[in-house]
C-alpha cells in the first residue's frame, strides 16, 4: 500500500476554496504543493450562500469582508482550516472554530511595512495641507502659500498601539528628525529614541500628529471620542489606519469643523461598502484637509504577495506536519518528523483524562507510541500522536472511540 492511499486526506481530494481575490502566489504555493482542487472568487459571500459552498471545502481563506459565523461553521463537515489572509481574524467566530477543532492562521507581520509607509506619507501631505492645494488645482485655483503649512522634522508623532505597525512607524518617523512618543497597555520595548507615555491623555496633549495602531476590542471601541479630542493638542494630525470602531467620526468631524483638529486621515470605518462601486457614506465627507481612503492601508502588491505566501504556507503545514504555529484556536505545536511512523492529529475537549485515555487505548491494542505532544487552551486540547508504522492501521479509528473527541485525521 503506497503513502497516498494510507492518507486519510490525499491532496487531489483536498477541496480549498479562496474568497476575495486572494493572491495569485497564494494558489501557485498550493499547486507547488501538489493540491489541485483550487477555486478562486473574487468577492466574499453572504453567510447563506456561504454555508451551501462550504460543506465540501477542507481550507477556506478569506481576507476581511467575509464573516465566519457559527452557523457556516456548523455546516462546515470538513473543514480543516481557515486562512486570513490579512492582519486581523476578528471576521472569523474564534470560539465556535475552537469547539469545531478547525485552525485558524492570519499574516499578523505581512503588510506592516505597507502601512507604516502610508502613514508617514499622509503625515506629510496633512502637515504641509496638500489636500485642499490639491483640491484647488482641480479646480482651477492657485493656492501658493506656506501658510499653515510645516515640516514634520522636529514635530512630535504620538502612537497609540505600539504593536509591529505601529513600532515600524516609530523607526521611519525618527529617520524624518521626528519626536516619537507611544502610548500601549502593554509594557513594550522602545525602537530608537520613542518613549513612553502612561496614559492615552499624556499623549495627546504632547503630540503634533496622532496614528492609531490599535486592535478592535471592547477596549478600544470609540477610544478616540468626545471627551479624548479635548485633550488633542490644538491643530495637530490624526490618522486612523487601524480599526473602524475605535474613533467617533462625528465626534472628528466636529473637532475638525472647530479647528482642534487640523487635518486626518482615516481608512477605515464602524459601515464599510460591501465591493467596489457600492455607494459610501461619512461624516467625514467633503471637510477641508480631510483625506478618505477605502481601507486601502496594506492593499500594495508586495504585501498581498507576502500574505499569499505567508499564510498558504501555514495552511499547507498544518495540513501535512499538523504544525499549528501561529493558530488563533487550535493550541500551537509543532512536533518534528519522525521516520518510520504514521502521524495522528487528535483534538478534544480538554478536560482532565483524554491523554491517559488515548495512552490506554493503544496500548491495549499493542500500538507503539514513538512520539507524542499534547497541548491545550481553555477550551480544546491537542495531540500530535507518532506511531509505529507496522502497528497503526487502526490507531485512527480507534481514537476517534475517546470520549471528548473532536476531530481525528491521519496525515500519512
Amino acid at each position: 500500500m503506497n503513502e497516498k492511499k494510507q492518507t486519510s486526506y490525499p491532496k487531489d481530494k483536498i477541496n480549498i476554496l479562496l474568497l476575495e481575490n486572494i493572491s495569485d502566489l497564494a494558489v501557485q504555493n498550493f499547486k507547488r504543493a501538489g493540491y489541485e482542487s483550487i477555486r478562486k472568487l473574487n468577492g466574499a459571500l453572504p453567510e447563506e450562500e456561504l454555508i451551501k459552498e462550504i460543506k465540501d471545502v477542507h481550507l477556506l481563506g478569506i481576507r476581511s469582508k467575509s464573516q465566519i459565523t457559527k452557523k457556516v461553521l456548523d455546516a462546515a463537515k470538513k473543514l480543516q482550516s481557515v486562512g486570513c489572509f490579512c492582519i486581523g481574524v476578528n471576521q472569523v467566530d474564534l470560539d465556535s472554530a475552537t469547539s469545531h477543532g478547525v485552525t485558524v492562521f492570519n499574516a499578523p507581520y505581512s503588510n506592516t511595512r505597507s502601512v507604516a509607509e502610508l502613514v508617514i506619507g499622509l503625515a506629510i501631505m496633512l502637515i504641509r495641507r496638500i489636500p485642499d492645494k490639491n483640491k484647488a488645482a482641480h479646480e482651477g485655483k492657485w493656492m501658493k502659500e506656506a501658510k499653515g503649512s510645516y515640516e514634520l522634522r522636529g514635530k512630535t508623532l504620538g502612537i497609540i498601539g505600539y504593536g509591529n505597525i505601529g513600532a515600524q512607524v516609530s523607526v521611519l518617523a525618527e529617520a524624518f528628525g521626528m519626536k516619537v512618543l507611544f502610548y500601549d497597555i502593554l509594557t513594550k520595548l522602545p525602537l530608537g529614541n520613542a518613549q513612553s507615555r502612561k496614559s492615552l491623555k499624556d499623549l495627546l496633549q504632547e503630540s503634533d500628529v496622532v496614528t492609531l495602531h490599535v486592535p478592535e476590542t471592547p477596549e478600544t471601541m470609540n477610544m478616540i471620542n468626545k471627551n479624548s479630542l479635548k485633550h488633542v493638542k490644538k491643530g495637530a494630525i490624526l490618522i486612523n489606519y487601524a480599526r473602524g470602531e475605535v474613533v467617533d467620526l462625528e465626534a472628528l468631524r466636529q473637532a475638525i469643523v472647530a479647528g482642534q483638529i487640523a487635518g486626518a486621515a482615516v481608512d477605515v470605518y464602524p459601515i464599510e461598502p460591501e465591493k467596489n462601486g457600492d455607494v459610501f457614506q461619512t461624516p467625514l465627507q467633503n471637510l477641508p484637509n480631510v483625506i478618505l481612503t477605502p481601507h486601502i492601508g496594506g492593499s500594495t502588491e508586495e504585501a498581498q504577495a507576502n500574505i499569499g505566501e505567508d499564510v498558504s504556507s501555514k495552511l499547507i503545514h498544518f495540513l501535512e506536519t499538523g504544525t499549528t504555529t501561529g493558530s488563533h484556536s487550535v493550541p500551537e505545536l509543532a512536533l518534528p518528523l519522525q521516520a518510520g511512523t504514521h502521524r495522528i492529529l487528535h483534538i478534544h475537549n480538554n478536560v482532565p483524562g483524554v491523554l491517559s485515555q488515548i495512552n490506554t487505548l493503544l496500548s491495549t491494542h499493542n500500538i507503539n507510541i514513538l512520539g507524542q505532544y499534547l497541548k491545550t487552551n481553555d477550551q480544546i486540547g491537542y495531540v500530535v500522536l507518532d506511531i509505529d508504522k507496522n502497528l497503526s492501521k487502526n490507531a485512527a479509528e480507534l481514537l476517534k472511540g475517546v470520549k471528548e473527541t473532536i476531530k481525528v485525521r491521519m496525515l500519512y
